[in-house]
């Protein structure tokens, strides 16, 4: 019972923003503040696998693989704005890493 509840009330929070936004304007705030979500939502979902390598194991050192692969990805999506490039390097620099420190 509570499991539907809980379904009805997040199908209905949902719905009611789409709903009232179909019939009204969205203010420009609002839609400026949304083109953030998903970079948001990126950092909050790769920062985390990159700099921690156990749960409360934080590791900014040249040793970390992940993070020194993901620093040259940055640079090289920075530098050339293209994506396959920018996986094809970070993946490489990861493998690189991972071989030669271990």
């Amino acid at each position: 019972m509570v499991t539907l509840v809980v379904g009805i009330l997040n199908f209905v929070s949902r719905v009611s923003f789409i709903a009232w936004f179909a019939r009204n304007d969205m203010p420009p705030l609002l839609t400026r503040a949304l083109r953030h979500v998903p970079v948001a939502m990126m950092t909050a979902i790769a920062v985390p696998a990159v700099v921690f390598l156990a749960p409360g194991a934080l590791d900014l050192t040249a040793g970390n693989a992940k993070l020194v692969a993901a620093v040259v990805a940055g640079l090289v999506a920075w530098w050339r704005r293209n994506t396959v490039e920018t996986m094809v390097v970070g993946m490489g620099v990861l493998w690189l890493m991972r071989w030669l420190v271990g």
